[in-house]
């Protein structure tokens, strides 16, 4: 039955819920983010056939927590991100959707085989698009409250993507975090970024056709800045004794300085000039070395963990004709047991310093955090991880 009076929603929607699923604490979340929503251009009609008997789902809490891109190492990352069955998925979606991608790619200016490596990333090229549905996720992540404010303002998104006539409740499924469809958007991401590609009134990301959802992942990398004339990333050599402290994501450097300094192209031959870059050290200086430019934070815009864009850029250059990465991986990264590196972020954390979930991948984060360590303690500013730091 509709629910068309103020007082009737706030007071009853909960009260539509199972009782056996029901928290008191629940249903109270619940009637005040009815008024919230309201307040917000939600019309009664969507709140009616949205919210009438959602309940809170315990196993999202525990899927939201889980987070491969921090839990295991960049090699095991990107043996799965670019693995053979992946990049043969690629070459046949390349293949069967070539017109359309040339499409995209003319328009938004986006490389496809880039856009084609984030949909095998996001769904495995649609295969795996998502069978939770959205509103009871982003109802049970708001209301578990870690972080209530994201997740009532992606709740409120999904609300005005139902009002907008894009999809229905039905339709609208997704992942354990809220994500939609072949490319995987938040609700806010999708208001902000989809777009109607083939012209047939709707912004479809859910469908069989992947058309509007590659079109809208491209919209998305052009509107955070991707430049045409840059790679995502280089991987290069470092000559014997090279300065650490030079190293990392904030201090970008012309070519012909890294040139200068002794940096090459793991390839073989002088480092290019794509413009400015700088230099990641992902499992340390005995790892693949990076030179990354503009687009690796473009990429970033997608999903901020680096192991997450590495897998992409390397899966698209794989796609592109390119080769394998060329360096090992160190069985113990910055020359340290994985207990140390765990031992020393627990140290940083408790000295106020903000170096991440201790899980012994020290990344950008945790290399920031031994900076600010080091300057606080007149020491060398060098952010390097090491037996002696620890």
């Amino acid at each position: 039955m509709p629910l068309s009076r103020r007082a009737v929603t706030l007071g009853l929607l909960a009260a539509t819920l199972p009782r056996a699923a029901l928290s008191a604490d629940f249903g109270t979340w619940l009637a005040g983010f009815v008024s919230r929503a309201r307040a917000a251009g939600i019309s009664q009609r969507v709140l009616d056939s949205a919210l009438s008997g959602v309940s809170p789902q315990p196993r999202i809490i525990a899927n939201d927590r889980k987070q491969a891109e921090v839990a295991r190492s960049l090699q095991d990352y990107i043996a799965t991100a670019a693995s053979s069955a992946r990049i043969a998925g690629g070459q046949r979606a390349l293949a069967r959707y070539r017109t359309l991608l040339a499409g995209i790619e003319r328009t938004y200016g986006i490389p496809q085989q880039v856009i084609v490596a984030i949909w095998g990333m996001e769904s495995s090229f649609g295969g795996f698009r998502g069978s939770t549905p959205v509103i009871p996720t982003l109802a049970t992540l708001a209301h578990e409250g870690r972080r209530r404010d994201l997740f009532e303002a992606e709740l409120i998104a999904a609300l005005r993507i139902l009002q907008s006539g894009d999809a229905t409740p039905a339709q609208m499924q997704g992942s354990f975090a809220g994500a939609m469809g072949h490319m995987q958007f938040m609700p806010s991401t999708y208001l902000a970024h989809a777009v109607d590609h083939n012209g047939d009134g709707r912004r479809d990301i859910w469908g069989d056709d992947p058309t509007d959802a590659l079109a809208s992942a491209a919209a998305l990398l052009r509107a955070n800045g991707w430049q045409q004339s840059q790679p995502w990333a280089t991987e290069v050599t470092l000559p014997q004794g090279f300065d650490l402290a030079l190293t990392g994501r904030i201090y970008p450097r012309p070519a012909r300085d890294w040139r200068a300094l002794g940096v090459a192209a793991a390839a073989g031959g002088q480092l290019p000039d794509h413009g400015a870059g700088a230099l990641i050290l992902p499992a340390g200086p005995r790892g693949p070395v990076f030179m990354i430019y503009n687009n690796f934070h473009v990429l970033k815009t997608y999903n901020y963990a680096d192991s997450y864009v590495i897998g992409v850029g390397h899966l698209s250059d794989r796609l592109a004709g390119g080769g394998p990465i060329r360096a090992g991986y160190p069985r113990d990264p910055w020359g340290m047991s994985d207990a140390e590196r765990t031992a020393l972020q627990n140290r940083l954390n408790a000295g106020g310093y903000g170096a991440g979930n201790p899980d012994g991948v020290i990344g950008e984060k945790g290399r920031a955090a031994i900076r600010a360590y080091e300057a606080a303690n007149g020491l060398r500013v060098t952010g390097v991880p090491s037996r002696a730091l620890l």
